[in-house]
């Protein structure tokens, strides 16, 4: 009897330890919301979740030993879906544009518990570059005057569609100047091409990818309106709170996907392509060196500027709630991170150099010493080859043909904006007086390019006739 006994509380013993475990384990699940074909938030979005960057960097000793975290990634076509579901606990973390994150940060705040923090900047153009405004390839519009009560579609709350509120309003433009609708880039696309709009205003990289697939013309540019316009990285303020380790964590990865992308950027630009079905011709314009955006975490002084115009054109329009921006941005996570990884916050947060076009041009046999006049060739099986100036950009592409090479796309920047653009996609204000030595300007915008044209005592000039330029050389 004495042995059964002991045998029950043995038995019970075992059945308690079993119940209780001495080592239990907690999920924590993580909601991102990213934009994985708005090709400037791609190193906070689908590049970390590809790489399994963030896993690298999460933390797993003292209070985080015994958490498993589940990145739970959720993509999105603009940044207003990503605001609800972080209002709706659903989003921890989320990637947008300057117009959706002040809108972000103002709605955080009107609702006490469900307050956001601007935590890190993942790209940006310091002149605007990345929004834009196209027509069908055949449209006889070509500035923005030219749409007054013309039909234009925007996706509503995007930094496009603050881009083209804050451009009216330094015109003077009434809000019925264009029959304004909202659109997304999907189905702006699609009316576009049916010619059912007269225009479509877009973020990056819809401005630059519709003319790359040939069916559009850009014909405004953010650049036009000088105000810097980037992408961030908003947190809820009570996931940082208690997980702040995690929020480091998260930029740490994010710095070295940017590292990863300048290390190699046609490669970078090839699984881009492949993880978003965004031609790598395109993601190359924006990331490559000398690219309209520029990567970097840092969070400068102007952005903030740019948020307090931001916050007044849509106060202005009653669109937007009061915002607090001390209190919403916070530089804490990403200082951290900097210290880190042994890098200098303050002299980063100082500085808007971006890496640049360099090299000794194959055909002209000089060193590229001005990066804004040099150019790049990508032929069809070879790398991407610089060339000093417009001319000998031209001329390369020129015997390439010659040679009975396929070019698949060509690079030149902008002489008055100063941004990236396809060269076939250009106008040019051309100089052919001296033959041998042609001068030859590329330009977004018709206008800009006449008004170079007039200036040097040149003439407007197409593509096709650019290259007819450059063949003397």
């Amino acid at each position: 009897m004495k042995h059964i006994v002991l045998r029950v509380c043995a038995a019970l013993a075992l059945s308690l330890c079993l119940e209780l475990p001495a080592f239990a384990r907690q999920d924590v699940v993580i909601g991102i919301g990213t934009q994985n074909t708005t090709t400037n938030t791609v190193t906070g979005g689908v590049v970390l979740k590809e790489m399994k960057l963030i896993e690298k960097y999460l933390p797993k000793t003292g209070k985080y030993k015994d958490i498993d975290f589940k990145l739970d990634w959720q993509n999105f076509t603009s940044g207003p879906p990503i605001t609800n579901g972080m209002m709706a606990k659903k989003l921890h973390i989320g990637m947008m544009g300057d117009y959706p994150l002040l809108v972000n940060g103002a709605t955080g705040q009107a609702q006490p518990g469900n307050e956001t923090l601007l935590v890190a900047i993942i790209a940006y153009s310091a002149f605007g570059s990345g929004n834009g405004v196209v027509v069908h390839k055949d449209s006889p519009y070509y500035e923005l005057a030219d749409l007054k009560g013309k039909l234009v579609s925007v996706p509503f709350g995007s930094a496009a569609h603050g881009m083209l509120l804050q451009a009216m309003q330094s015109r003077g433009w009434k809000d019925d100047y264009w029959d304004l609708v909202s659109q997304s880039p999907e189905v702006g696309t699609t009316n576009l091409q049916e010619k059912k709009i007269d225009a479509h205003a877009d973020f990056v990289p819809f401005a630059d990818l519709l003319p790359y697939r040939g069916f559009a013309r850009k014909i405004f540019d953010g650049a036009e309106t000088k105000v810097p316009t980037f992408h961030g990285v908003v947190v809820r303020k009570d996931f940082a709170t208690e997980y702040p380790e995690v929020v480091v964590a998260y930029i740490k990865a994010l710095m070295e996907a940017d590292a990863w992308v300048r290390s190699n950027p046609t490669a970078a630009a090839a699984k881009i392509e492949e993880w978003t079905k965004i031609e790598k011709e395109v993601a190359y314009l924006y990331l490559g060196p000398g690219g309209i955006h520029t990567l970097d975490p840092t969070i400068k002084p102007r952005w903030l500027d740019t948020i307090k115009t931001g916050h007044e054109v849509l106060t202005r329009l009653n669109r937007v709630k009061p915002l607090d921006i001390n209190a919403w941005v916070n530089e804490t996570y990403v200082r951290q991170a900097f210290k880190e990884l042994k890098l200098d916050y303050d002299a980063q947060k100082h500085t808007l150099a971006n890496y640049d076009i360099s090299g000794t041009d194959p055909l002209c046999k000089t060193p590229i010493t001005r990066p804004k006049d040099a150019g790049e060739v990508w032929l069809d099986g070879a790398p991407i080859a610089a060339y000093a100036s417009p001319v000998c950009t031209l001329a390369a592409i020129n015997k390439a043909q010659s040679e009975g090479k396929k070019v698949k796309v060509a690079y030149l920047t902008d002489k008055t904006l100063g941004i990236k653009l396809f060269a076939d996609k250009a106008f040019y204000a051309v100089n052919s007086s001296d033959p041998k030595k042609p001068q030859i300007a590329p330009f977004l915008l018709r206008k800009d390019a006449q008004a170079e044209a007039t200036a040097t005592g040149g003439r407007l000039a197409t593509y096709p006739e650019a290259l007819a330029a450059a063949a003397g050389l």
